[in-house]
């Protein structure tokens, strides 16, 4: 069993940063990919990133290439998601997401997760 706790959201202005962190309880972490989704209101759960149980490998949805990055530290039981030159389009609801078994094409979408988090809301203001 994983329980994953996120945080780091709030209100930002356009053009703005935040870091997302999601902290997960277990002692094998390390075995799980993890990723990232967001909804939106009125919207469908969308994938935002992804990341392999090492971190070598990473994933982007188009409309986040350039701007986001997925990390992870499995010696703190935490992965992060760093949001540069965020735009009101980005206002969502972010999820954290674990993945025990997974596919590259898995793990963009979220029935390719396991355990969820509760979610924190970012906002972006225009």
């Amino acid at each position: 069993q994983v329980q994953l706790v996120e945080s780091g959201g709030g209100l930002v202005q356009a053009g703005g940063s935040l870091r997302l962190f999601c902290a997960a309880s277990g002692r094998t972490f390390s075995s799980f990919a993890m990723g990232w989704f967001r909804q939106a209101p009125g919207k469908e759960r969308e994938f935002v990133a992804a990341i392999n149980w090492t971190g070598g490998r990473t994933y982007y949805a188009d409309s986040v290439k350039g701007r986001f990055t997925i990390s992870r530290d499995n010696a703190k039981n935490t992965v992060y998601l760093q949001m540069n030159s965020l735009k009101p389009e980005d206002t969502a609801v972010y999820y954290c997401a674990a993945a025990k078994t997974y596919t590259a094409a898995g793990l963009s979408t979220q029935y390719g997760y396991d355990y969820w988090g509760q979610g924190t809301q970012v906002t972006v203001s225009s």
